[in-house]
């Protein structure tokens, strides 16, 4: 509900394929969604209504309770009011563990995917439930291995949501590198199993706008962590004509000189904030390449996806993104500019096309799900 009226980012698109998985099977499924007034439980039909509603991004207006949610945007009232109409119980925060205890069966299997939503008060009513197992998707630990490029408080809440999750019987996560990450970070925790995420390839849309020169997508919220600067700091030098950066993602936080110098217009460089998932497409497709010089990652699903298309991606040399993509990269120091512009010259000047003549196979969703819900 919170992500209503916006993109989807890596975090979101996982939680979707998770949600359009379990809807499809035969196990009894129920969703527990927070709102602002406490909790809401839907069950397959209101869980399968609600990935419908996320997919259309069509909330319907705020209404009842909601429109006195004044923290919250239109959209995310108008996405708390429908799911409230969706769901088949309600309860207070204090009255979360009276009514699971009501309506779920023993043996429930409790999954949290998100970094948000795991409390001490939900931990403790799952764990009231007679033969309940609770897993926890750990996407990486950046907020405390870089708490300088976060919002103010995300390490901290971080912090505490690593803290309940070493209390799972297990931890799920897409990569071994956030393996060894977690392993840092908690003394003894539960049994971990990584397996990489899957990718859905959408259409590429054919109305979208491309420019005529060559063109460099890069792809991710900007913030800190991302490191746009260091493509900002190539643009600039890069000699006339210079090709196209288009920048495909929202603003994010503390980047507020990347921010002023966007603002002041750089040439060649231009922002497309906002675009769906069928205009990404298109634009990856006919680009020259993916530039992804972020300096941390999870996993890294925009690398997956333009390798899958054949287009080649010029990324840090990180340990996740050897994981990742294999021989499929081109890997570069994210500190050296220079490096990158030499790069990003040779791949606009020769003749466009796929990448490495040895295709890259993305891993699949299926394989995924097998894996991680056999032992969950």
């Amino acid at each position: 509900m919170s992500r209503a009226g916006r993109v989807l980012t890596g975090v979101d698109r996982v939680e979707r394929a998770y949600l359009a998985e379990l809807i499809g099977r035969g196990e009894p499924l129920f969703a527990l969604a927070r709102s602002t007034f406490g909790y809401l439980l839907l069950d397959r039909a209101g869980a399968a209504a609600f990935l419908r509603h996320v997919d259309s991004g069509d909330w319907g207006r705020p209404a009842g309770l909601s429109r006195l949610a004044r923290r919250l945007t239109p959209a995310q009232r108008a996405a708390e009011a429908r799911t409230r109409r969706l769901a088949i119980a309600r309860c207070s925060r204090r009255g979360l563990a009276r009514m699971l205890a009501r309506r779920l069966p023993g043996g429930t299997a409790y999954l949290n995917l998100g970094h948000t939503n795991l409390t001490d008060r939900v931990l403790t009513a799952v764990r009231a439930l007679p033969g309940a197992r609770v897993s926890v998707f750990v996407h990486d630990t950046i907020p405390l291995d870089h708490p300088e490029w976060q919002r103010d408080g995300a390490p901290e809440r971080f912090a505490g949501f690593l803290r309940r999750a070493g209390r799972a019987d297990r931890l799920l996560t897409s990569s071994q590198s956030v393996v060894a990450d977690i392993r840092r970070h908690v003394a003894a925790p539960p049994p971990i199993t990584a397996m990489p995420l899957g990718t859905d390839l959408a259409e590429p849309e054919a109305t979208t706008p491309r420019p005529d020169e060559p063109y460099f997508v890069a792809l991710g919220t900007i913030e800190p962590r991302k490191n746009i600067a260091l493509l900002l700091d190539v643009w600039e030098r890069l000699p006339s004509p210079r090709p196209r950066l288009l920048l495909c993602g929202a603003r994010g936080w503390r980047n507020e000189d990347t921010f002023a110098r966007l603002d002041r217009g750089i040439d060649g460089v231009e922002e497309r904030p906002g675009l769906s998932d069928a205009a990404i497409a298109a634009l990856l497709t006919g680009a020259r390449a993916l530039l992804f010089p972020s300096r941390a990652e999870g996993f890294g699903l925009p690398l997956v996806e333009a390798a899958a298309r054949r287009t080649p991606v010029v990324c840090g040399d990180l340990a996740i993104c050897r994981e990742v993509l294999g021989p499929h990269g081109i890997y570069l120091d994210v500190g050296d500019a220079y490096v990158w512009e030499k790069t990003i010259m040779q791949l606009s000047s020769g003749p466009p096309g796929p990448g490495p003549r040895d295709p890259f196979t993305p891993p699949s969703w299926a394989d995924h799900f097998k894996v991680v819900l056999s032992v969950t």
